[in-house]
């Protein structure tokens, strides 16, 4: 049986509590799931904090095409980039599950992270948390196969390996939106999906239960396909 974890400490990871001498300029709002919280184009004024639940990014090509770019967790911030000036949002995010968000203006966001040394912390680990994830994906989606993509994704959103040892998930997320993630077709993931039901490494009946055997399958450099199939 798993160990709980201990709770942590709200200087932590509030940032409603870091942010408490600022009064004004922080609000928590909750958004249904599929409500969207921002999308591509609007104005870019706010950085978001996930209280509770998951929210997905996405990106629409001026053709019309789009893709999920990351899924994020509790804990995570989004919509940093108008702290660089950035005047628009380039991407789109919308509430995957239910969820409960704290919304911090650029003013306060930037004298926070001036005047404290802890919510500067705070930020700076998500910063560079960050940036490795997105270079582990770039090295993924040039080196891996599909159904490593798929097999990674699938133990990170069920918080295998993830920092603080949160507790192992189910998975909710839609064939469709794997697909996207990964950069190959529904049918692919299905037959992957299949793949992993059998060998032992999933169950799934409506959301994914993911098992330490598909991590320790990955570690040992299966499940693999031939780099010449089709993604």
């Amino acid at each position: 049986m798993q160990k709980s974890q201990p709770t942590p400490s709200p200087s932590k990871n509030d940032p409603h509590k870091l942010l408490a001498q600022y009064g004004a300029g922080r609000t928590t709002a909750d958004y249904l799931k599929n409500q969207n919280i921002f999308v591509q184009g609007q104005v870019a004024d706010t950085v978001f904090f996930i209280q509770k639940g998951r929210v997905k990014v996405t990106v629409k090509s001026e053709h019309g095409k789009e893709a999920v770019v990351a899924i994020l967790n509790e804990g995570q911030f989004f919509g940093e980039g108008c702290l660089n000036d950035q005047p628009r949002r380039t991407s789109s995010t919308s509430a995957m599950t239910d969820c409960q968000i704290i919304s911090i203006t650029k003013s306060v966001m930037l004298a926070a992270i001036h005047d404290q040394p802890k919510f500067s912390n705070l930020f700076m680990d998500h910063l560079l948390s960050r940036n490795s994830r997105i270079q582990e994906d770039v090295v993924d989606q040039l080196f891996n196969s599909s159904e490593k993509r798929l097999a990674r994704l699938l133990l990170l959103l069920a918080n295998y390996g993830k920092e603080g040892n949160p507790p192992i998930v189910p998975v909710t997320v839609s064939q469709e939106t794997l697909a996207a993630m990964i950069g190959t077709t529904r049918s692919r993931v299905s037959h992957f999906m299949n793949k992993f039901r059998k060998s032992g490494f999933i169950d799934y009946n409506g959301k994914i239960e993911v098992h330490q055997s598909l991590l320790n399958s990955l570690l040992n450099d299966k499940p693999h396909i031939r780099e010449d199939e089709p993604a």
